[in-house]
């Protein structure tokens, strides 16, 4: 049967003037009371659920409560309306971000055409199941290597500008502000505004870390809240922010303020701190302390000073103070008697090397000029030649005619043969 059947259910009766939805026509109508009350009629026969979600608004009006529920799993969403008269039956500390399972049953406001489910019970989820399923994604995730201490990132020393990702107005960003600026005054942040439970809460934490990560300026990202119980912390051991946060390239830390049960993102940040205090003062250097340390160093650097040039004054006074440096003449005119003596010596062993030299190139010269034919020429003997310097030994290679060189001691002449040759020759 469809809304538009169910017409002719009984309800209160329809306006005389209008006719039903399923018989309408464009020059036929039906009036908006009577398909709203036809709506009501139909949906009045749906039978009471019980449905599991997330609550993500919570408004108190006149004793009654006008809630949402989202979907543990998907964006989904519903209305939800508990009366007065349910409410002392229902856990009194419900609260946005409650992970929680309710008997609804569906109503449809006529005079408003408002769609909403009425609450006749309201119960938490069992922390134990959610808590198991935590710790399954915790194991996944570890197997992964997204917690290992290898992948984890060091802080800077001194950072220039840090990233705050937290709730506007929230204790945990006076925290984080109060403590930083009071360590070192000259620190900068760039916040971001979020939702710290609830649905908008991992949506708005992604979008912040991703512009912030994206930031060269940025050298450090803190991620604060002060705390709360399990179930409002869900959204930080979400899968997406997990992965987001071991993705970034700028170190992560998470200061949620949660000691026990800590949310996942306290295993994938880069540091995880206690609370947002501990944050401000892990992430930014005490100047007071800095500057203690540095007077420490220098104090240090002019005790080792000073020693050095007193162990060095020492020595040069114990130099100056030995003899040969206080009358070094002795030693010096000592020094000049041996250098004259090698000198002496010295000049000696050259002269008799050049003496010797010269009488045994005396000797030389003296065998030389005895084998050369100079000598022989000298005591008037001559060398004949023909035909281009070869010398004659034998008269019958001078027949008649040939033209001769004589060479005698003193220059050389020219001679023709006349071919005879004497007796014995």
């Amino acid at each position: 049967m469809t809304v538009f059947e169910a017409a002719a259910v009984p309800g209160e009766p329809p306006p005389a003037d209008s006719v039903a939805p399923r018989d309408s026509r464009p020059d036929a109508p039906t009036s908006v009371a009577r398909l709203n009350g036809t709506i009501r009629d139909f949906i009045a026969r749906w039978n009471t659920v019980w449905v599991e979600g997330e609550i993500t608004s919570w408004n108190l009006r006149a004793g009654n409560v006008f809630a949402r529920l989202k979907d543990v799993r998907s964006d989904a969403h519903i209305s939800i309306r508990i009366w007065s008269s349910v409410r002392p039956r229902i856990p009194s500390d419900l609260a946005v971000g409650d992970h929680v399972v309710a008997a609804v049953k569906a109503d449809y406001f006529v005079k408003g055409g408002d769609f909403s489910f009425i609450v006749s019970a309201m119960k938490h989820v069992g922390l134990g199941d959610q808590l198991e399923r935590l710790e399954k994604l915790r194991a996944q995730l570890r197997q992964e290597g997204l917690f290992d201490d290898r992948r984890k990132r060091a802080l800077p020393f001194l950072p220039h500008c840090i990233g705050l990702i937290t709730g506007e107005k929230s204790d945990a960003e006076k925290d984080v502000h109060r403590n930083a600026e009071l360590r070192w005054p000259q620190v900068h942040f760039r916040t971001e505004h979020v939702a710290v439970q609830g649905d908008r809460c991992v949506p708005e934490v992604l979008a912040a870390l991703q512009k912030l990560d994206a930031d060269p300026e940025v050298d450090v990202i803190i991620i604060a809240r002060g705390g709360g119980d399990p179930q409002t912390l869900l959204g930080f051991s979400d899968e997406r922010l997990i992965r987001a946060v071991a993705a970034a390239s700028t170190p992560v830390v998470s200061a949620i303020g949660h000691e026990n049960d800590h949310p996942l993102l306290d295993d994938v940040a880069d540091l995880r701190a206690s609370t947002p205090t501990d944050a401000a003062k892990r992430v930014v250097p005490d100047v007071g302390e800095q500057r203690a340390i540095v007077a420490q160093l220098r104090a240090r650097a002019t005790t080792r000073l000073t020693q050095r040039i007193s162990h060095d004054i020492a020595q040069l006074e114990q130099l100056r103070s030995r003899p040969v440096l206080r009358s070094p003449d002795p030693i010096i005119e000592t020094r000049a008697q041996e250098v004259w003596l090698l000198t002496s010596r010295g000049r000696d062993t050259v002269h008799r090397g050049v003496d010797a030299a010269h009488r045994a190139t005396a000797e030389l010269r003296a065998s030389l000029r005895a084998l050369s034919p100079a000598a022989t020429l000298a005591r008037g003997y001559a060398i004949v030649h023909r035909d281009g310097g070869r010398i004659l030994t034998d008269a019958a290679d001078a027949p008649a005619g040939v033209d001769l060189t004589v060479t005698l001691d003193r220059g050389s002449l020219r001679a023709r043969s006349d071919g005879e040759i004497e007796e014995g020759g």
